[in-house]
């Protein structure tokens, strides 16, 4: 581990000299608000953002990925064999991350690189992704981040974690990856290893004293699953929504897919898409038969899944990360941190 002071008039040019090794992810301002995407030729990353609609998420889980390819011409030897469709895998560095994105990216993995099955689309892109962090010193209001296991400083998950200092960023460079990523840059001017961390210590300490936000989730552990599956609040926490699925897909750590197929001609695609449990069609069945056919069992799925289910799985923390996305997207104002206090608060009734 080292630090690494960058003069703001360096980091334009650095940045475009890494291009020639890696593809580049980022934070640019389009009219959708905010979005982490592949950065052009001539566009570089928005380091002075507040945050971003989504999450660098999509950059190991695209929204819409083929994944298997075959021939449907009987003429060819290895007709109607699926295989693995090409991909980019291709050294990228995502510019910007926040540190709660990057502690979600690790939640994530957690679901598609496990002991018994290694996802190869994700875990390869993954592994093919440098994360270049930009630490937070002003958290917005709904950052409720340092009560969920990370924090505006926040390490976990990152190759390098940037503190903006005016006129220049002091990195703090975490692994082997973010090594030759500043390297890539030409980024080398190091700094006193020691003030260096004091000054990070002192920002932390700074922007985690700003957030007001919190979520409580001591108990959780201890309750039973049965006793919140059938706890009679759902239907009030699930009375205003709306099955829209925003929460879903604004959230950093859902993974939920759709798998579809497309045929053109003699050739055919399998996809993997992103998907809601938010939606009807969710679990709905061949037979029709659908276990979550109304809204309340669909908005408990969610929050026990989020809440109960992984933590009691893992015991990793909650599969929230505190970005507050969820919060400030939905449009009928249902607030995962309420729902978490009435689920941390619940004692069944004798």
């Amino acid at each position: 581990m080292k630090f690494i002071t960058i003069d703001k008039k360096d980091w334009a040019k650095g940045i475009d000299k890494s291009r020639g090794t890696y593809q580049l992810f980022g934070p640019v301002t389009d009219i959708n608000g905010c979005q982490i995407k592949a950065l052009d030729a001539d566009v570089q990353p928005e380091m002075e953002y507040t945050d971003s609609v989504l999450s660098a998420k999509s950059v190991l889980f695209p929204q819409s990925e083929k994944i298997l390819v075959t021939s449907l011409n009987e003429a060819d030897d290895d007709h109607h064999i699926m295989k693995r469709a090409d991909g980019d895998y291709t050294p990228r560095a995502v510019i910007g991350i926040r540190p709660y994105d990057a502690r979600a990216i690790q939640l994530v993995k957690m679901n598609f690189d496990t002991e018994d099955y290694r996802d190869p689309y994700w875990c390869d892109a993954y592994e093919a992704t440098t994360f270049v962090g930009l630490a937070i010193n002003k958290p917005g209001p709904l950052d409720f981040s340092t009560s969920t296991g990370t924090g505006p400083f926040s390490e976990d998950g990152l190759d390098i974690l940037l503190a903006d200092m005016d006129d220049k960023f002091l990195a703090k460079v975490l692994t082997p990856k973010g090594e030759a990523y500043a390297a890539a840059c030409g980024f080398n001017t190091e700094a006193d290893a020691k003030e260096s961390q004091v000054l990070f210590d002192v920002m932390r300490k700074d922007a985690e004293k700003t957030i007001s936000s919190s979520v409580e989730t001591d108990k959780l552990k201890d309750k039973t699953i049965l006793d919140l599956y059938e706890a009679p609040f759902w239907d009030d926490v699930a009375f205003s929504c709306i099955n829209c699925g925003t929460c879903t897909y604004v959230c950093p750590t859902c993974w939920c897919f759709d798998i579809q197929d497309e045929n053109k001609l003699k050739a055919s695609s399998r996809f993997r898409n992103w998907d809601t449990c938010m939606s009807p069609l969710f679990t709905r069945h061949a037979t029709g038969h659908n276990p979550r056919g109304e809204k309340t069992m669909r908005v408990r799925q969610r929050f026990m899944h989020k809440l109960k289910y992984f933590l009691d799985k893992y015991d990793s923390g909650i599969m929230c990360v505190g970005c507050g996305r969820c919060v400030k997207s939905c449009p009928v104002n249902i607030d995962i941190r309420q729902v978490c206090e009435t689920m941390n608060n619940y004692e069944k009734k004798e």
